[in-house]
């Protein structure tokens, strides 16, 4: 080691700076941090782990070694907030820093579950999660739209998988990142632009796990709001268990794994002739059995006296028919009688009445020159020309003047004059009574 500054005619070796680091580092001797638990791994009974700042960005790796974990009371995992008193070492061969821990303490739940928490209770309340929200994915899928990592084993899972069930299943891939910063706007991007393509029919988010830090994108409000707010159905395969991702509870289906997603989604043509084909043989056997009972039935009905002999139906209403036309001719002869009868008892009173049938009786009616009838002496006076009608025709005749009335005739008896007398006077003649 060496004192003299570091110059450009007079650099430091590479050895000199490491080793003034680590002399520098070893004097800040052991410290006690607070921070978050983002990865915890087991190898070889040591655990290799990051703990990340509550507030900052920023992460430092630990390890614990086998001997001091076998003292520790409590049990630690990912999202665990805790404190640790570590030591700072400088591995001077390697140039890296890590933290040896010789004790470590829960000091309640670590930032980053208690956020998820929050979002997750403020989610819930506003109905995201409900069931009544989760929409049935499509029997077959023309298109499937499909959101994974680049040349990922996901991608090869869903794909392989999908086409062994459906050969002819046609995806819809779009790239984007799974973990790292860029992960929420690509993922919101890419469920946004394939919930636009009409064709698409369901969406497959897939990621072959991971841990928590690596799948914190998949739990960022954005990322749930925009499955939320797709018209696309979502099946969510990140494929991690221990810790669910806020977009398993809000997506319409969760499956396990990228497998189980396109076993889910896509169904085994296999399978489907299979039913297919029971389908039918159960369809064949009950229109066999309802054809069958119908044919009995009909059977049934032949066979009774009503449709074995059919000629009665004819035969009765042959004779009902006889009937009422029989009856129908008798009311018609009734009716024409009682008419005719009818009719002769006004043709006699027309004929009473009628002034032909009083010049029938004797009787004449006289009528002067101008036509009118003559009803009085005075309207015929001596030597007037008048016209008598009789039942047989009409004459001529002069008036001869006025001749004694009938009350006369009473009141002074003398001989009777003849009917011819009264006519040649103008007078009506008629019968003796």
């Amino acid at each position: 080691m060496t004192d003299a500054p570091a110059t450009r005619d007079a650099p430091w070796p590479v050895a000199l700076l490491s080793g003034k680091l680590k002399q520098y580092i070893d004097r800040l001797g052991t410290v006690w941090v607070e921070g978050e638990i983002t990865q915890w791994g087991v190898s070889g009974g040591n655990v290799y782990g990051k703990l990340k700042d509550l507030d900052a960005d920023a992460t430092l790796s630990f390890q614990v070694w086998s001997s001091v974990r076998a003292r520790f009371d409590e049990q630690f995992k990912q999202g665990d907030r805790v404190i640790a008193l570590v030591k700072p070492n400088w591995w001077v061969k390697g140039g890296s820093l890590s933290m040896q821990v010789f004790e470590l303490k829960h000091v309640g739940l670590g930032d980053l579950l208690e956020r998820l928490e929050r979002l997750r209770a403020q989610l819930a309340a506003e109905g995201l999660f409900d069931a009544g929200r989760k929409r049935r994915l499509p029997f077959l899928p023309g298109v499937v739209g499909l959101i994974t990592g680049k040349d990922s084993d996901a991608e090869k899972d869903v794909l392989r998988n999908a086409r062994l069930r459906w050969p002819a299943v046609e995806f819809r891939v779009v790239h984007a990142a799974v973990q790292g910063d860029r992960t929420v706007s690509e993922v919101v991007a890419a469920i946004e632009r394939l919930d636009a393509d009409p064709q698409v029919e369901v969406i497959i988010v897939a990621r072959g796990g991971g841990d928590f830090q690596n799948l914190l994108g998949f739990s960022d409000e954005r990322v749930v709001r925009a499955a939320a707010a797709a018209s696309t159905p979502i099946v969510s395969a990140i494929g991690h268990e221990a810790d669910r991702p806020l977009l398993d509870e809000v997506a319409d289906l969760r499956a396990s794994t990228p497998t189980d997603a396109a076993k889910r989604v896509v169904p085994d043509v296999n399978e489907e002739l299979v039913r297919v084909e029971q389908a039918r043989a159960r369809l064949g056997m009950r229109l066999q059995a309802i054809l069958s009972r119908e044919i009995d039935r009909i059977g049934h009905l032949r066979s009774r006296p009503a449709l074995a002999e059919t000629s009665w139906i004819v035969d009765r209403r042959a004779e009902d028919l006889t009937r009422w036309v029989a009856r129908g001719a008798e009311l018609v002869e009734r009716t024409i009688d009682r008419q005719t009868h009818r009719v002769a008892e006004l043709r006699g009173h027309l004929r009473a009445l009628s002034p032909q049938a009083t010049l029938d009786r004797g009787y004449a009616i006289v009528q002067g020159a101008d036509g009118h009838v003559v009803r009085g002496p005075a309207a015929a006076p001596d030597g007037a020309e008048v016209t008598v009608t009789l039942a047989e025709g009409a004459f001529a005749a002069v008036s001869r003047g006025a001749v004694p009335s009938v009350h006369d005739l009473v009141a002074e008896p003398g001989p009777e004059p003849g009917p011819e007398a009264i006519a040649a006077r103008g007078g009506a003649v008629g019968p003796a009574e």
